[in-house]
């Protein structure tokens, strides 16, 4: 097996210490950019009283306790392979996945209930110019988070930084929704707007927390790689004209980290020598294609099946 090494041509960080490097920022950033739009949209919702604002804040500070756990979760992902954990540890990411969606659910449900209170007694939005020009710095701020978050998730492709990504990009779709809403109660006057509003934003906030318990769940269940992908890694290994045939192909993933375990047939005429020889050129194609994978490779040789079941007679 193989450390995860990038290829020449990658454009990705050189080594994992570039990508934890960037992890590690971006959940630095989350915590302190959800810190800071508590503190505006507080004072926002207090002179204003929108429940859509007031859905925003909840989710905000919801926000501050996820990316905390994302925060942990990913400095626990990034700690080396030991000798208790020989895969390493990338599943805490997954882990906080998981506890990011309790989060997200929690806050629909919040809002939910807020938002019934204000249909059966709608009540007018006051000092709704307040709520625009702080939901507008909510949603620059936001996009700010987002661009970043996919920056390193490119370079770094973890679940943790995905999921978060997830996460702020339903509350970017959701402080758009809040300016619709104090537009229409606090301008127009029309307050049944504003919790309608909000009941459409937790609902988004349930299928946003629904795609982020799927994801982690594939990883802690070590879900196979897609079939388009599954079919490069034997196109790679095949490529190689002494390998026959490709076989046992086993995939999954841990945080940022893939894992590719295959059976490769060669000439059953070469020797050992020749066959690790092999084996170790087919790897470094492998670890070309995916490079952050740890990649394993059995050699068999080709007709195996045959030649035991002869040896049996």
């Amino acid at each position: 097996m193989t450390d995860t090494q990038s290829a020449p041509n990658d454009t990705r960080p050189t080594g994992p210490a570039e990508a934890g490097r960037l992890m590690k920022l971006a959940t630095y950033a989350a915590v302190s950019t959800a810190l800071s739009l508590v503190i505006l949209k507080a004072g926002a919702w207090w002179l204003t009283g929108s429940v859509a604002l007031l859905g925003s804040l909840v989710d905000s500070i919801l926000d501050v306790a996820a990316s905390l756990i994302n925060l942990f979760a990913v400095r626990q992902a990034l700690v080396p392979r030991d000798r208790d954990h020989r895969f390493g540890h990338g599943k805490a990411e997954a882990l906080a996945g998981l506890g990011q969606s309790v989060f997200i659910g929690l806050s629909a449900v919040y809002l939910i209930a807020q938002s019934l209170t204000h249909l059966r007694n709608p009540e007018p939005v006051a000092h709704s110019t307040i709520g625009l020009i702080v939901t507008l710095i909510t949603i620059v701020a936001t996009v700010g988070l987002i661009r970043f978050q996919r920056y390193v998730i490119g370079k770094s492709a973890s679940l943790a930084i995905s999921a978060d990504n997830l996460h702020y990009t339903g509350d970017l779709l959701l402080n758009l929704a809040v300016i619709v809403a104090l537009v229409f109660s606090g301008v127009l006057a029309w307050p049944l707007f504003d919790p309608l509003i909000g009941i459409g934003i937790a609902f988004y906030i349930f299928y946003a927390a629904w795609k982020i318990v799927m994801q982690s769940f594939d990883q802690l269940m070590d879900k196979e790689f897609p079939d388009e992908k599954r079919e490069e890694v034997k196109r790679v290994a095949l490529d190689h004209p002494q390998v026959l045939s490709v076989h046992d192909l086993r995939t999954r993933s841990a945080g940022s980290h893939d894992f590719i375990q295959l059976h490769i047939e060669l000439d059953p005429s070469i020797s050992l020598v020749q066959a690790h020889k092999i084996s170790d050129e087919v790897e470094a194609k492998l670890m070309a294609a995916f490079p952050r994978a740890q990649i394993l490779i059995h050699q068999d040789p080709a007709g195996l099946e045959e030649i035991l079941a002869l040896d049996q007679q």
